[in-house]
């Protein structure tokens, strides 16, 4: 175990060893506490992410875009569209929202940086697309 810790120790940059642990651990609590998820390295760090599915603030992300644009829809229906339009079954989406429920902040900061990451590629190609314009 011991070895397996300073593997991914050695993958994780600026983490020490105990720092790694205490990180492990969390995750596996929380994995523990919300079946279904998983955590995944990517370019933004660990997040949480669905077994098998997207990360959770993806989820999420589309569950407050499905009730921004259908206000008057129940929650069966809610769940419903949005298991229809990502192709996340609804059990999933619900441990999705349970995870959110719990860890608000994390998930709300991750959903803020996608929308600006995606503001400045927008910015960053329109930019492009006016230099090629005649």
């Amino acid at each position: 175990m011991a070895r397996r810790l300073a593997s991914f120790t050695a993958a994780h940059p600026g983490l020490s060893l105990s720092a790694a642990a205490n990180l492990l651990v969390d995750e596996a609590l929380r994995m523990s506490e919300h079946p279904g998820t998983v955590f995944r390295d990517g370019p933004t760090g660990r997040r949480a992410g669905l077994a098998g599915g997207p990360d959770v603030w993806e989820v999420v992300r589309a569950v407050k875009s499905a009730r921004a644009a259908e206000p008057d829809l129940n929650e069966q229906d809610l769940l419903s569209l949005v298991a229809n339009n990502t192709a996340v079954p609804i059990r999933m989406v619900r441990i999705a929202l349970s995870y959110w429920a719990n860890f608000t902040s994390e998930i709300d900061a991750q959903i803020d940086a996608a929308d600006d990451a995606e503001s400045m590629a927008e910015s960053a190609w329109r930019r492009q697309r006016g230099l090629l314009a005649r």
